[in-house]
Order: structure tokens, then sequence, then C-alpha cells
């Protein structure tokens, strides 16, 4: 799973791995506190997170109650990039059917190159209505879209002076898009299903992301991940995890995660690893104890990941 020359992906997949979303914040609020999110950062790759995922939620819609980030995903991508060494960056994830393809592409590269190679594009086809018909998209067209946006991207970064006609891109040779990336394409992990078929997922991205689900359901999807994608490319999960205070509080249902001690924590991500989840994505959520989140990333970078 580690043949891609790409650093990230690399950093991701070489063996069993934890990454951390953006924003790292333990608030409910729906706009989360942004003045500490470099530090927090820098301090998350010393205690040994593999990855910063950064999300991209381009308008705020309050009944969504989830402001993202905030930030324009390749300004702070940037940002991060230059204040840290060695950590993945990934995008979790670019909602290809609102930006236009070729843009993605050169930013992209752009922080691909900026970083030494250390960017994964995760890209996803967009789950808040109003946000499709606020940017003249219309929603029913987005995997249609999304599948353009891909056959654009993989063009643009392998080729110099592509020939491509599209419905969003009409080139004839005379123009090429620089930078091109540092490997020969830009690894791509699809979130969700995109609109797509798994077939399509397994043909055309360089691994998947997808939710907390239990063991069970995990094994019988994971099973099939690995028949369409050739059993060669890997598999991503997104935990939203509430550390309790107590190291031995077993697990309560959160969205798409769990509230629980660390002691379960670690064994979880134990299980998943065993099932064949190569890298876990963590959210960070609210405690019951009121701790912050440099405490939190503490707490279980040091009862959890030291464990696993």
């Amino acid at each position: 799973m580690t043949d891609h020359a790409n650093a990230g992906y690399r950093r991701l997949f070489e063996e069993f791995s934890v990454g951390l979303f953006f924003p790292i914040t333990t608030t409910s609020e729906p706009v989360p506190p942004l003045e500490d999110q470099l530090e927090l950062a820098r301090y998350a790759c010393d205690l040994g997170f593999d990855a910063l995922w950064f999300r991209d939620v381009p308008l705020f819609w309050p009944p969504f109650g989830d402001a993202g980030q905030v930030y324009d995903p390749w300004v702070f991508l940037s940002h991060i990039a230059a204040h840290t060494e060695e950590v993945a960056l990934v995008t979790g994830s670019i909602v290809l059917p609102l930006r236009h393809p070729l843009h993605v592409a050169k930013a992209a590269a752009s922080v691909d190159r900026l970083s030494d190679g250390r960017l994964v594009l995760g890209v996803a086809s967009g789950d808040r209505p109003p946000e499709f018909p606020a940017f003249g998209v219309e929603e029913a067209a987005r995997g249609e879209l999304f599948r353009e946006s891909i056959d654009v991207l993989r063009t643009v970064w392998a080729e110099p002076y592509p020939e491509l006609e599209t419905s969003l891109v009409d080139l004839d040779g005379s123009m090429d898009l620089l930078p091109k990336p540092t490997a020969e394409t830009l690894p791509l992990l699809v979130t969700g299903h995109a609109q797509q078929s798994l077939e399509w997922i397994g043909d055309h991205a360089d691994g998947w992301v997808y939710y907390q689900r239990d063991i069970a359901d995990l094994e019988d999807q994971l099973a099939e991940w690995r028949e369409v994608s050739g059993g060669e490319k890997p598999y991503v999960q997104v935990l939203h995890v509430g550390l309790e205070d107590d190291p031995t509080a077993g697990p309560e249902p959160v969205h798409q995660g769990y509230a629980a001690g660390s002691e379960w924590f670690a064994e979880h991500l134990r299980s998943l690893a065993d099932c064949g989840v190569d890298h876990v994505v963590i959210n960070i959520r609210r405690t019951a104890d009121g701790r912050g989140p440099r405490d939190v990333l503490e707490r279980f970078a040091s009862e959890v990941l030291e464990a696993v």
C-alpha cells in the first residue's frame, strides 16, 4: 500500500497510523475558536500524530451546526505546512463540485510542492444542500461533476500541455498547468460514496475514507472494499472521540464515534487495526469534565497512542 511516491501517503499508510481533524477543539459551539490552532497543530506533531486533516466548508449554514475549521483550506494548509515538518497533510475533504478543477489542481500541487510532498487530497461531493444553489451548481449534477473533476485532476497533473475537453475544461494542448506535483499524481482519497458506486471508487481512488462503524459492519465493509479495490488500497475511518476523565469508562455512542475512557479507546484502535483499517482520523469532542484541547491531546497520546 505504500508504493506511492508521495511522502504524505507513505506517512499515512506504511503502518497503522492516527491523524487529527481541524478544528482542534473541545468546544461544542458551531464556530470554533481560531487563535490556538497553529499551536495545537505543532503540539499534536510533538505528541506523535501522523497526519493533520483539513476540512472544506465553503459557507456556514447554521442549521447544520458546524462551520468546520472556518479558514479556507488552501490558505490554512499553506500556513500549517510552513510551520510543521514530516507530518502528513490531508484534506478531508475538498468539495469538488463547488470548485473548478483547474483551481483545485493548481492549489493542491502548489501545497504539495511547498510541503515537500506531504499533501494527500481527500475529496467529496458535498452534503450541505444550500451550498449548491449558492454556487450556481445543480445538486443533482454533483456526482457527474465529481467524476469529471477527478478526470481533469489526473490529466493535468500527469500530462504536459494536456488536451482535454469536458463541460468545465477546454484545453487544446497550448497551455500547461504548473506546478506539477512532487509525484506523478497526487493521491486521492474519496470520502463516503460521493454519489459513486464502490466499484468506481475502487478503480479511480487511491484509498477510501468512511465513518465510524461497529466491528461486525466494518469487517463486512472492509471485505467488500478489498474486493473492489484489488486488495491493496487503504481504508481510513473517521472517529469522533469524547475522552472521559475515568480511564476505565465504557463506551457511550456519540455522533460518528464514542465517549469513553482511554483504556477502551486503546482497545478499540487495536481492534480497528486488527480488522484491517489503515488509518484512523480522530475528531476530539467536548469532554464531561470540561478539559481543554491541549490536555485532551496529551492524554490521548500518552494513554491511547502509546498503548497502540
